[in-house]
């Protein structure tokens, strides 16, 4: 697992101190689901700190949209390990995660004794108009880098009509655009000047994949040998497997996840699966701590809090341990896929396709925050999220509306319209 990075393309190459302490700011600022989080990290990583160059961090993006698990936390490990190393991935991915799992931890223990808690909406609902903000201006910002040309405007689009209304699985997508954009390089030659080395020897990769797949499995072992909590076993192996088989990002595992865990195993209600996405949608971290929120309630349920955040920790485990290894074993090929023509052929379409997803979830995310209740409707193969107009939430449109003249006319810091709009809204919240 070699730590070394060539880092003569990168506009500065962070400390390791400077490093944790940006990391440490993301990962308690990330709120919003994987497109507000990789809008933040655009916004921090290439724009504030110049630590990734645009195209760098589009071509690992388009990569992470290929890979099973949540893109967010891989694109977070794969910044640090640009950066700094495998220290550095490690470092990135763990603080963008620790923070929100934190938070989920003690709300999941809260709601298994009390419920759902009245208070943590109120705190959140002005955070959710900065977050839709903040994804509108990663979007922008994104599709002005990502769609250089008519073909890749066109994929965009169709990228965006293929998810959002014919409900067509974001891996095939990906696969579609992939190919579209390999095949359309045709014959090309590289350019000189953008060859990048192709990392040396199969036995790098060998190690590397040998090191993380022994400290993703040994554990979840150990727990099925010496533990007799089979509840603690079914989760190691539930999660295992959706760790390998979900590809298309959070919202993709979350759908894979959902009916497995209240139709077949029987952990939680519906409800409880709906509070818990709500949960993970409002509070810092991956949208995917979703899964810590299922394990901590199923083996809380089962045995009391000691079983419940053993649950939890297995489940964290199993969620993002794998994570690391497909990044650092990737990672070394990125910027050379990046210097092939097909292939960077292939990671430009990719990356319009991703701006079609990205404004898919934006869309989805405005919806949802800004009408209580949205319906899924078919008309064939059409699928369309229908809000009921009657249940818009004003109060959510005059707060982005103000988030939107503050981030995008003043250009005012994430934290402060954060602060501003989380503490207007729980004001509008308790004095309606």
């Amino acid at each position: 697992m070699d730590s070394s990075v060539d880092t003569n393309d990168l506009i500065k190459t962070p400390s390791l101190t400077s490093l944790t302490k940006l990391w440490a700011k993301i990962g308690i600022l990330s709120f919003g689901g994987p497109a507000a989080q990789i809008a933040l990290m655009h916004k921090l990583v290439v724009e504030k700190m110049q630590w990734m160059t645009e195209k760098e961090y589009l071509n690992a993006l388009s990569f992470c949209m290929l890979l099973p698990g949540p893109e967010a936390m891989q694109l977070a490990a794969y910044a640090g390990w640009r950066s700094n190393g495998v220290l550095g991935g490690i470092i990135a991915g763990a603080l963008f995660v620790i923070p929100g799992a934190i938070v989920i931890m003690a709300l999941a223990w809260v709601y298994a004794i009390y419920g759902n808690v009245p208070l943590i909406q109120a705190l959140f609902l002005g955070v959710k108009a900065a977050v839709l903000v903040i994804v509108v201006e990663a979007l922008l910002k994104i599709s002005k880098k990502a769609l250089q040309s008519t073909n890749l405007k066109i994929l965009a689009i169709l990228s965006f009509i293929s998810i959002f209304f014919l409900n067509i699985p974001y891996p095939l997508i990906v696969l579609v655009a992939a190919a579209y954009g390999f095949f359309l390089a045709g014959g090309q030659a590289p350019d000189a000047q953008a060859v990048v080395d192709k990392p040396e020897g199969f036995g790098a990769l060998f190690k590397t994949v040998s090191i993380w797949l022994i400290i993703w499995l040994v554990p979840l072992f150990a727990v099925a040998m010496f533990s007799d909590q089979q509840i603690l076993i079914e989760i190691g192996k539930f999660f295992s497997k959706l760790a390998v088989v979900t590809f298309g990002g959070a919202y993709a595992v979350l759908a894979y996840m959902g009916q497995d865990v209240v139709n077949y195993w029987g952990w939680l209600t519906p409800e409880e699966m709906m509070d818990g996405f709500g949960l993970a949608e409002t509070t810092p971290g991956p949208l995917i701590l979703v899964t810590e929120f299922v394990g901590f309630l199923a083996g809380f349920k089962e045995g009391g809090l000691a079983i419940g955040i053993a649950a939890a920790l297995i489940t964290l485990w199993t969620t993002f341990i794998p994570c690391f290894l497909w990044i650092f074993a990737g990672a070394p090929y990125i910027e050379w896929i990046g210097s092939q023509p097909k292939l960077k052929s292939a990671l430009q379409a990719i990356s319009a396709a991703v701006v079609g997803v990205i404004l898919n979830l934006s869309v989805w995310f405005a919806l949802h925050v800004m009408f209580k209740e949205v319906t899924l409707t078919s008309y064939g193969p059409i699928k369309l999220w229908q809000p009921d107009l009657s249940t818009v939430d004003w109060r959510i449109i005059g707060l982005t509306v103000l988030c939107a003249l503050l981030i995008l006319k003043l250009h005012w810091g994430i934290v402060r319209v954060l602060t501003i709009s989380s503490l207007l809204g729980a004001a509008l919240v308790y004095l309606a």
